[in-house]
């Protein structure tokens, strides 16, 4: 077994499961139920964490985990509104101001 991936969001560590499963990777995650030591244990150490059980899908795992964390990021980035040039944080579509919606081209 590897660790694939950890992080404070159980989340997100709960959709990289499903994607790593979806691309037929045995997963398992750990530490699910951990949080409540925070305080009394390092606060990383509690983490949940996302394991997979057969070593040699490790690189195939890092790809989709770090190809997602890539896509989100991407995504998440602000955009000016063509209508009233509001700044407007990446992870919504329409300008919270005018309503307008995201041009298609500052998606990519």
């Amino acid at each position: 077994m590897k660790k694939v991936y950890s992080s404070d969001s159980f989340f997100l560590i709960g959709h990289l499961r499903e994607l790593l499963e979806h691309h037929h990777i045995t997963c398992i995650a750990k530490n699910e139920f951990l949080l409540g030591g925070a305080g009394e244990l390092p606060p990383t150490e509690c983490w949940p964490e996302l394991w997979i059980t057969e070593d040699f899908q490790y690189e195939k795992a890092r790809e989709l985990v770090e190809g997602f964390l890539a896509s989100s990021a991407e995504a998440g980035s602000e955009w000016r509104c063509p209508a009233c040039g509001e700044g407007i944080e990446g992870q919504f579509s329409a300008c919270w101001r005018c309503g307008a919606e995201r041009p298609l081209d500052s998606w990519s």
